[in-house]
């Protein structure tokens, strides 16, 4: 429970007490994998990324498999979109469960063409589209590096007109980061998410 609605349940707890119990009247003839699984629906719609792992775990213990949740994240499409499932994904995968690597659902890790070295600026960043994910691809100190597109806040995908002297902007709540090293630098402190790259044939290749 985060600390705002344990505020409420004590400041309040005449009202907070109809609350939770209309929450646990509402799934009363749900199984209790099923309901855990829409809570987790839920809090991925909300981005809240503390409750999502609550509920993600409790699902779990209920016998929910790691393929059953990915589909419900997926079912869910309509409502959630893809960032949103993405953003989910991410959180999940931080969380190291067991059962949720590539390997173990079925999908093979493998590397990704992104695009001819030549065709990387020199001081500006490639933004790119590769097999569902959109990437910058830049030039650094010690080579080329990939970053995905994706704003670590929300999940907001960034577009390439957001990055300036260096530094690219979330057009959503302004976290700013450093395209050089993918650290953020103002705002927030969760660097983009970088993938593993190497050059083969003068082609940029990246690896998920």
């Amino acid at each position: 429970m985060s600390d705002a609605l344990k505020f409420l349940v004590k400041a309040r707890p005449e009202a907070m007490g109809h609350y939770f119990a209309f929450l646990k009247d509402a799934g009363k003839h749900l199984d209790p994998k099923t309901r855990n699984l829409i809570s987790v629906i839920t809090k991925v719609h909300a981005q809240t990324e503390r409750g999502l792992q609550q509920y993600l775990r409790r699902a779990l213990r209920e016998g929910a498999t790691p393929a059953e949740v990915i589909d419900a994240l997926l079912m869910a499409f309509p409502a959630l979109g893809l960032a949103k499932i993405v953003w989910a994904v991410d959180v999940i995968l931080a969380m190291r469960l067991p059962g949720f690597d590539p390997e173990a659902l079925g999908v093979e890790s493998r590397w990704h063409d992104l695009a001819g070295e030549s065709e990387v600026p020199v001081a500006d960043p490639l933004r790119v589209e590769r097999d569902g994910r959109a990437l910058f691809v830049v030039r650094t100190a010690s080579g080329v590096a990939a970053y995905d597109s994706r704003c670590p806040h929300q999940g907001t995908d960034i577009p390439d007109l957001a990055f300036e002297d260096g530094v690219l902007t979330c057009p959503k709540h302004g976290w700013e980061f450093d395209l050089a090293s993918g650290r953020c630098t103002r705002h927030g402190n969760v660097p983009l998410k970088r993938y593993d790259t190497r050059l083969e044939d003068g082609r940029v290749l990246a690896y998920w």
